[in-house]
């Protein structure tokens, strides 16, 4: 329908497409179910759990969610995430699930194709994102049923597929299958262009790209975001700006074909998962310095570790730090455990998750507890170091550490892993998209500094045409990220002038 992939772009003969979506993971791939024209009602007969809600929901029982006032629908709810959509949309799909009831979703699913927009999603994995990454025996923190995606349960695929949960949970290899089952099934592909990475996106105007551009090249223009005044209007289409998306798309043979397409708007969706953190110490890029489970795990299939090895390192107490002193234990290789908190520290998340539910994860809680340097405990091949930091690596295959009173120590390891988080990579925005978040004076973070959006369009607060939903906008598990892409299709339709009369 568009002629949007250009080995040799030409602005003047591209014609722009409504919507490009960055990142193919659960936030692209629910965007694109909406924007494909599926649209939620409210079922017939169906009563909401939540009294208030229900309510609002009868005034106008023929009015689509996505038409309606989603301020005022989610107004008064309280839950386990901070966006008032997100609340609303999870509610809608799983009404009483944070109190343990199995009550169906009160959606039903409209198939309306003179609702669709045209749009494209990129993704550099298959439909799914990160979770092709993920080791894929690892066990979601989630319930399996809140990784859902709408109008298709996990729970229902995991049954066809003669699989069950363990302890409710799914594995990442039944997730990543999922969503892409979930993209074949709702008729999606044509959406997704997999093997693309973005390289950049800037803004773009037919009267003054060609002198913005020589801006750019003399390095004369402070924010490739600023524009004159008279060019910066809502209605995109009307005053003529638009989106450059600049890529390649990585070919099965190993060679690259670049393209340039032109959007009216753009939608931030790529997570988190790019740029794993970094401690900033001396040392830490040596060789024997690692940054992802995936390199224990290829390590240990390598013969490079074993039980008779020096221990490895490995820096973090999150979920990921888990998994890998589980992986360790489980292949007997012994272990040194650092972290800066405090075994007791209410922050830390294993002192936030139910035992029944999380045994795995409360087994290491409880061997970060029982088995320090200075107490001695049952657990072989495992020594714990809570309230210490990492000083420096050194090239004979030394740590140096800093406990809590300023008394250094060092241990031979045989390799280390720093698994202390990740932060997103917007690489392809101006200035790293700093200047979109809520601090423009630090790095986008999804926990301390996701960017800045309208809590009920999720438009970027700085930047008009361009969205962000799931990790970027703070929206961190995927039960949730589903709000944001609600909140983002709302705007759009409205835009599109694809809402119903």
């Amino acid at each position: 329908m568009y002629p949007v992939l250009n080995k040799v772009p030409n602005k003047s003969y591209s014609k722009p497409l409504p919507i490009v979506v960055i990142g193919n993971g659960p936030s692209g791939i629910c965007l694109s179910y909406l924007l494909s024209g599926y649209i939620p009602y409210i079922k017939r007969g169906s009563v909401h759990p939540h009294p208030i809600l229900q309510r609002k929901l009868e005034e106008t029982p023929e009015v689509s969610i996505i038409d309606q006032d989603l301020e005022y629908l989610s107004e008064g709810l309280e839950g386990r995430s901070q966006s008032p959509v997100a609340l609303l949309f999870d509610t809608l799909l799983r009404p009483d699930t944070d109190f343990g009831g199995t009550a169906e979703s009160v959606l039903t699913w409209w198939h309306k194709t003179n609702r669709a927009i045209p749009h494209l999603v990129l993704g550099r994995n298959p439909p799914g994102g990160a979770w092709h990454f993920i080791e894929g025996s690892t066990i979601t923190l989630s319930q399996g049923e809140w990784m859902g995606l709408p109008d298709l349960q996990l729970k229902d695929w995991m049954r066809k597929k003669r699989r069950g949960l363990r302890n409710n949970r799914a594995t990442a290899e039944d997730i990543a299958q999922y969503y892409q089952h979930y993209v074949a099934k709702k008729g999606l592909q044509k959406n997704f262009i997999c093997g693309s990475v973005v390289t950049s996106v800037r803004k773009v105007s037919p009267d003054v790209s060609s002198s913005y551009a020589q801006q750019d090249s003399e390095g004369n223009s402070d924010s490739f975001w600023d524009f004159p005044e008279k060019e910066k209007e809502d209605d995109q289409i009307a005053s003529g700006n638009l989106f450059q998306v600049d890529g390649f798309i990585k070919n099965i043979n190993g060679g690259q074909q670049p393209f340039s397409i032109y959007a009216e708007n753009v939608v931030l969706a790529t997570g988190t998962y790019d740029s794993p953190t970094n401690l900033g110490v001396n040392g830490e890029n040596l060789p024997f310095v690692h940054h992802k489970l995936s390199a224990l795990e290829e390590a240990v299939k390598n013969k490079k570790v074993s039980m008779t090895s020096d221990p490895v390192l490995i820096v973090g107490a999150g979920l990921t730090a888990a998994d890998a002193i589980l992986f360790a234990h489980h292949c007997n290789i012994p272990v040194i455990h650092a972290f800066r908190r405090r075994v007791n520290d209410p922050g830390l998340i294993f002192n936030q998750l139910p035992k029944m539910m999380y045994p795995e994860y409360h087994k290491v809680h409880q061997m970060m507890k029982e088995q320090s340097v200075a107490c001695p405990g049952p657990y072989e091949c495992y020594i714990s170091l809570p309230e210490h930091h990492v000083l420096s690596f050194r090239e004979d295959k030394k740590c140096v550490f800093q406990d809590k009173s300023g008394h250094q120590k060092i241990f031979n390891i045989s390799m280390a892993f720093v698994l202390i988080g990740s932060n997103p990579n917007l690489s392809f925005l101006p200035n790293n998209g700093i200047d979109l978040a809520i601090d423009s004076e630090q790095p986008v973070n999804s926990k301390r500094n996701p960017i800045d959006v309208d809590p009920f369009t999720y438009q970027c607060v700085q930047e008009k045409g361009l969205y962000a939903v799931g990790p970027l906008a703070g929206d961190n598990f995927v039960r949730f990220v589903q709000g944001g892409a609600l909140a983002v299709a709302s705007s759009l339709l409205k835009k599109a002038n694809k809402n119903p009369p």
